[in-house]
């Protein structure tokens, strides 16, 4: 069967196994990062760990230790810069991690031989995913079930009310400090499948559809968990088929599910308003319309 053809082949069966524990991971981390307002972290620190990875690389040291270092480093700094100086945390992202990004891309154009071993970082791709991929992204997904296990109500107190978390004696910058190793370590594994370019929507899209449908915070993770892992590895089934990058197809993918997902809000919004709510209609006394 034609459909059934990409999975004779390993690296794709790699690709697809890939691809379902990063969309759910990306998604329960991003979880967290929507609530709190946090968007723009995952799209500037993608960037960010794009030119550790080429140092790294440039230094013959390890890519995913020294990827994921460089990741946590600028997440500190972005952190310190906020609460040092009079300016902004959107500011202060864009500075650090433009600078990383423009580090990364200086060293390649230096050395053209990099272009090709980064281009698949760039933009993601199935044949990229190795074994060594699929322990990497399975040892974080593990470290961060196990963190979130322990340390649940911390995080969740800290995400909705850090001043009052603070006053509570949670240590605060403490937790921020895991929670930026944690999305580091989250990007690193996630860039072989997705692309540096394409995991902030990655990490955003699943939950805020998941916020569109629901109001409670373990159904809207549950949600956010499931629709990653689904646009995740549908989407990599269909970037085989369709011959583009498998971040772009996953995108793409998820996109689509956001605007029905919005539409479908936007539905059930004017179906369960009564007819009174209506513009121009007012109830009689008798309980009639005009």
């Amino acid at each position: 069967m034609a459909l059934l053809e990409p999975f004779e082949f390993g690296f794709f069966v790699r690709a697809i196994i890939a691809a379902f524990l990063v969309g759910g991971l990306c998604a329960f981390m991003g979880t967290y990062i929507v609530l709190r307002s946090m968007s723009y972290i995952g799209h500037g620190l993608a960037h960010a760990i794009f030119g550790g990875a080429v140092v790294s690389s440039a230094m013959s040291f390890n890519f995913f230790v020294g990827a994921t270092l460089w990741g946590f480093l600028s997440a500190l700094l972005i952190a310190w810069t906020t609460r040092k100086n009079p300016i902004g945390s959107d500011a202060a992202i864009g500075i650090v991690t433009t600078a990383s990004f423009a580090l990364g891309i200086a060293i390649i154009s230096r050395n053209h031989g990099f272009t090709h071993d980064f281009e698949a970082a760039l933009w993601g791709s199935v044949l990229a995913v190795e074994r060594a991929d699929i322990i990497a992204i399975a040892v974080v997904t593990i470290a961060v079930a196990a963190v979130f296990f322990f340390a649940y109500k911390m995080f969740l107190f800290n995400t909705f009310d850090s001043d009052v978390a603070r006053f509570y004696g949670i240590p605060t910058a403490w937790m921020d400090a895991v929670f930026a190793l944690m999305l580091a370590g989250t990007v690193v594994v996630s860039m072989r499948v997705l692309g540096v370019t394409m995991i902030a929507a990655a990490v955003v899209i699943a939950p805020i559809v998941a916020r569109l449908l629901t109001n409670s915070f373990v159904k809207m993770t549950i949600l956010s968990t499931l629709i990653g892992i689904m646009c995740s590895v549908i989407g990599i089934y269909m970037s085989y088929f369709i011959n583009v990058s498998s971040g772009a197809s996953v995108v793409l993918l998820s996109a689509g599910v956001f605007v029905a997902a919005l539409a479908w809000s936007r539905i059930r919004r004017a179906l369960s308003r009564s007819p009174a709510d209506a513009p121009g209609l007012s109830r009689l006394p008798d309980g009639s319309l005009e």
